[in-house]
């Protein structure tokens, strides 16, 4: 892992508000989102498809808690009614840039994005490895993902908390998606 790449987008992702950890390794990310969860008090959480044993180890931790955990697949004849009641969403990104503080996420159904973008808090995990320096080189694996999706693929950037300033021109956070997001680099 280069560490100056990392530490290029920790420092980039958080001048927009967002929230970075570092941890080690996939037992550690699982218990940094389970912390998160506990300490915003969440009731409902939805995740998408995440590697390894991180999903299983959460659903384990949150029906021990009493969490109502939601998975994949959604019931599309729910959506997005079904998420509204959502505190946290958490998602895989399948890279992050350094330059501009992004984490990238690749969907091939529509109702994965509702997860980072209708909850009031997110969390992003991805690898630390797969942290790319400017934006300019997103384009290749972006093309890719679109050659091999041609009907269903969209591609998000989230960079820290939805923003707006289009009221009495004040910038304010979480109007239109989460109020806040958490960065999870996986070293």
């Amino acid at each position: 892992m280069n560490d100056g790449i990392v530490q290029r987008f920790k420092a980039k992702h958080e001048s927009l508000a967002g929230i970075v950890h570092l941890v080690d390794g996939l037992d550690s990310a699982a218990d940094r989102v389970f912390s998160i969860l506990e300490e915003k008090k969440a009731a409902k959480v939805a995740i998408t498809e995440l590697p390894g044993e991180i999903g299983h180890s959460l659903e384990q931790r949150c029906a021990a808690t009493g969490m109502n955990f939601l998975k994949p697949p959604f019931n599309g004849a729910e959506l997005p009614a079904e998420f509204d009641s959502i505190q946290v969403g958490i998602t895989w990104a399948a890279f992050a840039i350094a330059e501009t503080g992004s984490l990238v996420e690749f969907a091939t159904d529509d109702s994965f994005r509702l997860v980072s973008a209708l909850p009031l808090v997110h969390i992003g995990v991805f690898q630390a490895a797969d942290i790319i320096e400017s934006l300019s080189e997103a384009a290749a694996p972006i093309r890719n993902f679109y050659n091999e999706n041609p009907l269903n693929a969209s591609v998000s950037f989230i960079s820290g908390p939805s923003r707006t300033a289009d009221i009495e021109m004040r910038l304010i956070l979480g109007v239109h998606g989460p109020a806040e997001t958490h960065a999870i680099v996986v070293n």
